[in-house]
């Protein structure tokens, strides 16, 4: 698995919205290989819900839209559309394990608040 943390950004703007993790590298490029799906892009989006207001979004996206963020790192792909990157600047996306459980995280400077179980926040 790959160790590369150079970070490219195709879209000026994106330049201080995202830093992948190797261990997020890793983690996307070994799922869209399990899926069939190289090539594709990791989508983050925010929405609205979970305990405190706003929740992340991951989805696959098998081509960016013409207004997303695209940030590259480790040989993965991440994509932003512009109204959730404004929630996501300056954060890190992870991918980490414990015995409670697995999965992507993002480590948000932004949030004002999270809630216990990792997978909401309030900015």
């Amino acid at each position: 698995m790959s160790s590369n943390t150079d970070v490219a950004v195709e879209n000026a703007d994106a330049t201080d919205t995202l830093t992948i993790d190797p261990s997020a590298s890793d983690a996307i490029l070994a799922l869209f290989k399990r899926q069939g799906k190289e090539g594709a892009a990791f989508r983050i989006g925010i929405m609205g819900g979970g305990c405190s207001g706003l929740q992340y979004q991951f989805s696959v996206a098998d081509t960016p839209a013409e207004d997303d963020l695209v940030v590259t790192g480790g040989g993965a792909t991440v994509v932003i559309d512009p109204k959730s990157a404004v929630f996501v600047m300056g954060s890190v996306l992870a991918y980490e394990r414990s015995m409670m459980k697995e999965g992507f995280v993002v480590k948000n400077p932004n949030a004002e608040q999270d809630c216990s179980c990792g997978e909401s926040f309030s900015a």
